[in-house]
């Protein structure tokens, strides 16, 4: 996502672009656990890398929002926001434990398989 076109928008609108890229990867994240258990492993590792995509344009804004205020432009606070950013956090959060979960899941399956 490039800078110009962030600073175009209001914060409604990046409040509301952290919703949906995180609620995006989420859904991915969720999906990707669900097929790797339906035995779709290649699925499961593309789901992921979508998630990832879905991530970094959220962390771009996310990190948009963060130079902003280091040069003194502080966001007005809104409940918006914040839910934007809890959304973000949690959703990060939530991509970690999957992988985990999902690495514990291969090392399982493969020494069932010996």
């Amino acid at each position: 996502m490039d800078k110009l076109q962030l600073e175009k928008l209001t914060p409604e609108q990046i409040g509301f672009h952290l919703v949906l890229h995180s609620g995006n990867a989420r859904s991915k994240i969720i999906q990707s656990l669900r097929e790797y258990r339906a035995g779709n492993l290649s699925r499961s590792e593309t789901l992921l890398d979508e998630a990832e995509e879905d991530l970094s344009h959220a962390q771009q804004i996310h990190f948009h929002l963060i130079q902003k205020e280091a040069n003194g432009d502080k966001a007005a606070f809104s409940l918006l926001l914040m839910h934007a950013e809890d959304h973000l956090m949690s959703t990060l959060t939530m991509k970690d434990l999957v992988k985990e979960l999902l690495e514990v899941f291969k090392a399982k399956d493969q020494s069932e398989e010996k």
